[in-house]
């Protein structure tokens, strides 16, 4: 059976390269304020490299902000799922909605609108913990992944970006926003399998509930803890080949918020 020849030590040296045509991609990639090697003529792999390596990144982000976009949120959040299933941890998804944003539209336009999401992904990204994910889902609707939160702490975390984000915002036309933000949490239940449809869509009531409730509030589901026994417990972390933790040295690895 013939082998492909990209499958061989030194295939690249074997490829015609002159054909590519990558003027066109470098324009876009310099639009959207990406900074590319001098392109090299012919090219080269090093350089068709270095165009696939920025379109990946440019198609993981908002335009916009400059966050996270669904596509890449969604991969983050499966990650996380899988580890609270076999590891027991317990993150924390919240989903941030920007309270009457259509009126901020309408009343001061949408450039305005823009700024003002720009100013709440700038204010989420510098309010999180480091090993926290922020993207923006679409319109005024952001979400935020928090990986290995305690249920103690749940509550002050989102509590601090909901603060964080009733703020004032000046637009372009250097009049002044007031805006706020309705939240909605859930966990993912550890050592249970679940999806994250599912998980995206408890959050979801969350946030229907805060804004139900009168917004610029934070809902967030209990976490349930009979999901699985002691026993089942120390019967994965057997399996996996090691002590299952406490909850008391979990809640001290918990970095402080206040």
């Amino acid at each position: 059976m013939a082998v492909d020849a990209r499958l061989r030590p030194g295939w690249e040296a074997t490829m015609d390269w002159s054909s590519l045509r990558l003027d066109h991609v470098r324009a876009l990639l310099r639009q959207a304020g990406v900074v590319l090697p001098p392109p090299e003529q012919p090219p080269t792999p090093r350089d068709v490299q270095a165009v696939l390596d920025a379109l990946c990144e440019l198609s993981e982000h908002d335009a916009l902000t400059g966050l996270p976009n669904r596509r890449a949120f969604e991969a983050r959040a499966v990650q996380e799922l899988d580890r609270a299933s076999r590891a027991g941890e317990t993150p924390l998804l919240l989903m941030v909605d920007l309270d009457h944003f259509k009126r901020i539209n309408d009343e001061y336009g949408h450039l305005a609108g823009d700024t003002v999401l720009q100013a709440a992904a700038d204010t989420l990204r510098g309010t999180v913990r480091p090993m926290d994910t922020v993207a923006r889902l679409g319109g005024e609707e952001f979400a935020v992944l928090l990986p290995n939160v305690t249920p103690a702490r749940a509550q002050a975390l989102a509590e601090r970006l909901r603060a964080a984000l009733q703020r004032a915002v000046t637009v372009p036309d250097g009049r002044t926003v007031a805006i706020s933000a309705s939240l909605g949490g859930a966990f993912a239940p550890p050592w249970v399998r679940t999806t994250l449809a599912n998980w995206l869509e408890r959050a979801d009531r969350q946030l229907y509930e805060a804004k139900r409730g009168g917004r610029n509030r934070v809902m967030i589901e209990p976490l349930r803890h009979d999901e699985v026994s002691a026993e089942e417990k120390d019967m994965l972390y057997g399996l996996l080949g090691g002590p299952a933790p406490s909850i008391a040295g979990a809640e001290q690895a918990e970095p402080d918020v206040t």
